[in-house]
């Protein structure tokens, strides 16, 4: 019996040195998940506060993924606005350089190379505002989300899009928009 209770008493110690030192090692990973969380989420509150207003197309470039080649298809002086509003919601309409009003339906065709518009609410994740497209230039579009990387540095916004086929440009060839605004209000 009194065996039997030393056993006991042993397996027990053994069993709070092996939790402890289980916890022990948990801990710091715990606490490196905790630090990131909270940082990600200190991110994600700035990005939600600085991106709210209106901003300016600066520039538009599009890469091609399988090339490498930088395609001009906004051409060399774009224009365009990106307004996030305070409630969550974004509206993003850019067009390419030197449009001309339609006077056929082969013009108005071509005028859709250089346009990308869309509205919908959005929210923010980590570094990157994500749309619930409700209206869009290309119908294929809406009810989808968009996805967009940005980092704001003072009044100046770069977004890259992931690759992706557009509609209207690089010939269904997979593609990225790398993208600079500028703020205006």
């Amino acid at each position: 019996m009194v065996l039997a209770k030393h056993i006991s008493l042993h397996i027990k110690s053994v069993i709070a040195v092996c939790a402890v030192s289980v916890l022990t090692a948990a801990v710091p990973a715990c606490a490196q998940d905790t630090k990131e969380a909270t940082s990600t989420s200190a991110g994600t509150a700035n990005l939600k506060k600085n991106i709210v207003g209106v901003w300016g197309l600066v520039s538009y470039k599009v890469e091609d993924k399988e090339t490498g080649k930088m395609i001009d298809a906004m051409g060399s002086s774009p224009r365009g606005r990106v307004i996030f509003t305070p409630d969550g919601w974004v509206a993003f309409n850019l067009e390419g350089s030197d449009r001309q009003p339609a006077k056929t339906d082969a013009d108005r065709a071509h005028l859709m190379k250089t346009l990308v518009a869309y509205i919908g609410p959005y929210r923010v994740e980590g570094n990157q505002w994500v749309t619930s497209v409700q209206t869009a230039w290309a119908p294929e579009w809406v009810g989808t989300e968009q996805r967009r990387t940005i980092e704001i540095n003072g009044d100046y916004a770069n977004v890259i899009t992931p690759w992706r086929k557009m509609p209207n440009w690089d010939s269904g060839k997979l593609s990225r928009s790398i993208i600079r605004f500028k703020r205006i209000e």
